[in-house]
């Protein structure tokens, strides 16, 4: 872990990189793998299973009776804990629901938006080094309230070729049926060409690794539209000496635990706080199961320290974190100059495992950067805003002659006879 002392400006974007494969390799294998999956369907799906899974697929569909079953596999604490995080998850974004205001331009010129849902939405579940659950209750919960016709979801089976019980009890509790075995770039794949088992989607929601990251990207090629690019999971922390050392130090391990590829930031303007958190970071580190991983991402973090404030927020917004913590006395200060982050937790308490799992707020949110120029997933997400308007006899005398010149000044004269015709027709009533 790197510590850097005030840096200028002219060094924060090579700061700022985050630990990435090579794309041009990346890019190639996502290539192929569209390639052989538009062509071939289920077969190039199983073939990847066995190459990337190292299971031989017999089926590729979940069945009703393993849905149903899974409930019997899991404890009543955990049920009992989903069903908390799911009651705060609807109820946060049931809060999104806006109306549709009719706005009268002027008399005879009407004009409003409706949102309507996008009807067929799939949902990636990574898989990995955990079955991250909870992934399902951010992306199908919202879905649901959104109305959206179609919802399937697409998960890796483990070695067995089965999907972990919590995975499909969740989808299960969401009440989601359409549950594919397939994980990865050839998910992504299959969602947007659709293949014999697989039905295609118009939009595909769903955080993972570089290679779905980099597969979502190359979706849009095929008219499919995605939730944003979310690859591995990064944090910045802001901290001054009101920060409790011990639970910064567990923020940050808590982000390092997701895999290699994470990475961590901790800001400061106040030197003293930087040792007790190291040593809270190396004495905590014992107590938890994901030593590799966390030794892995702790080699992509840093400690950045500045010595003015305005510095500090300059640098936040210029990283644009993720998850963002925001730590200090004068907090009100950082949450005002925020420009770009993906989800905001502010005061000693509020940990960002919080926000993972069941404060409310989606955990789908844009990484890399992106939150300079992405939203994280909301109701809105899985949405369409149609715009409507109405124009009577009295409307288009108004600003009908306007569009007229408008049309001859654009060179448009077919324009302008929609307007003129009829406009010549209420003359002659």
């Amino acid at each position: 872990m790197k510590k850097i002392i005030n840096p200028p400006e002219k060094k924060w974007e090579k700061i700022n990189t985050r630990p990435n494969y090579s794309s041009h390799v990346v890019e190639n294998t996502i290539i192929e793998i569209f390639e052989s999956v538009r062509k071939s369907g289920d077969n190039a799906l199983t073939k990847y299973a066995e190459k990337y899974e190292g299971v031989k697929l017999k089926k590729i569909i979940v069945k009703q009776e393993e849905i149903d079953n899974s409930k019997n596999f899991i404890s009543k604490s955990l049920k009992d804990s989903i069903k908390i995080a799911k009651k705060n998850i609807e109820k946060f974004h049931i809060s999104q629901k806006s109306k549709s205001d009719h706005i009268i331009i002027e008399k005879g010129v009407e004009c409003w938006q409706e949102k309507r849902p996008i009807e067929k939405v799939g949902l990636y579940i990574p898989g990995g080094s955990a079955p991250l659950f909870s992934t399902i209750l951010m992306l199908a919960i919202p879905a649901k309230i959104a109305g959206c016709d179609e919802i399937i979801i697409c998960t890796p089976p483990n070695p067995k070729g089965e999907i972990p019980p919590v995975i499909l009890y969740t989808c299960y509790l969401c009440g989601i049926s359409k549950i594919y075995k397939v994980g990865g770039a050839q998910a992504i794949a299959a969602m947007t060409f659709g293949t014999e088992s697989i039905p295609g989607v118009y939009k595909i929601f769903g955080p993972g690794n570089q290679y779905v990251t980099s597969a979502k990207q190359y979706a849009t090629k095929f008219k499919i539209s995605i939730d944003l690019p979310a690859g591995p999971s990064e944090l910045l922390i802001y901290a001054d000496e009101t920060a409790i050392p011990k639970y910064v130090a567990s923020d940050f391990l808590s982000q390092t635990e997701h895999g290699p590829d994470s990475q961590v930031i901790l800001v400061t303007t106040n030197e003293k706080i930087i040792d007790p958190i190291i040593k809270e970071i190396k004495k905590q580190i014992n107590y938890l199961n994901k030593k590799e991983f966390i030794r892995k991402s702790i080699q992509n973090s840093k400690i950045i320290y500045f010595d003015l404030r305005e510095r500090a927020v300059k640098y936040i917004n210029d990283y644009a974190p993720e998850h963002y913590i925001i730590c200090c006395k004068e907090e009100e200060y950082f949450i005002q100059n925020l420009k770009n982050a993906g989800s905001v937790f502010i005061g000693n308490y509020s940990c960002e495992s919080i926000g993972d799992y069941a404060s409310g707020t989606n955990h789908t949110l844009p990484t890399n950067g992106y939150a300079k120029q992405y939203s994280g997933v909301n109701l809105d997400s899985f949405l369409k805003q149609i715009s409507f308007q109405k124009i009577t006899a009295e409307g288009i005398r108004k600003i009908g002659p306007a569009v007229e010149i408008m049309s001859i000044a654009e060179g448009l004269d077919a324009h302008k006879n929609s307007i003129t015709i009829r406009l010549k027709d209420l003359k002659n009533e």
